[in-house]
């Protein structure tokens, strides 16, 4: 069945470009990456990503024990290639029960993280990276500085800049953001090509929640 493309930000059904824009269109958001929905955790996904992504897909790498890709999100279209891409994964959390993650990558203005993260606008904010950074992760050699900004009590919640796009890491239930202190590097799966599959579960809920359309 084939996806209706929504808003990233809030979900609501977009407008098509047509003569007067070349844009689509959100009544509540103006013009916006179209979401093209949840995508299942498999090869297939990943190729289909890796050929058209302009931002990163991103993954802790190594991943902590036991944990698994559960789902991927995306929005962008044929022309502008994928502008926001969303990988979810799920594992043991540090202090028993299942954690949820969600590590997203995406052009600013594109609201996709702070969807999934409850959070207000399309960006951090200014001043969220004020002080010390709460996190570091390394790519490629290069450090790359996290802040944790509020996700309330359900959600711990880490941003910061990479490849000029932000870069999110996203964790439910809080105290799974203890794995910070485990995740020292993250992977760039659109530089593996096709020789590199990571490890795939069974779908999680929890992207497809977060992603829900409010009633």
């Amino acid at each position: 069945m084939k996806t209706v493309p929504t808003c990233p930000r809030c979900g609501r059904a977009v407008h098509e470009p047509n003569l007067w824009s070349s844009a689509w269109q959100c009544d509540a958001h103006g013009p916006v990456a179209p979401l093209r929905g949840v995508r299942s955790p498999a090869t297939a996904s990943l190729e289909i990503l890796a050929k058209s992504a302009k931002v990163p897909i991103w993954i802790p790498w190594p991943l902590p024990v036991g944990w698994v890709v559960t789902g991927f999100a995306d929005a962008g279209d044929d022309r502008s290639g994928e502008l926001a891409i969303a990988v979810a994964l799920s594992g043991p959390a540090p202090l028993g029960g299942v954690g949820e993650m969600v590590i997203v990558a995406e052009d600013p203005g594109i609201g996709l993280a702070t969807r999934i993260a409850r959070l207000d606008g399309p960006d951090p904010g200014d001043g969220f990276d004020q002080g010390q950074p709460d996190a570091r992760v390394r790519h490629d050699g290069h450090e790359i500085h996290l802040w944790s900004v509020d996700g309330g009590k359900e959600r711990a919640v880490y941003v910061g800049e990479a490849l000029a796009s932000w870069l999110w890491i996203i964790l439910q239930p809080a105290d799974t953001g203890l794995l910070m202190c485990e995740i020292n590097a993250v992977r760039d799966l659109r530089d593996d090509g096709l020789g590199f599959e990571p490890p795939f579960g069974a779908p999680s809920p929890f992207l497809s929640e977060a992603l829900r359309v409010p009633d």
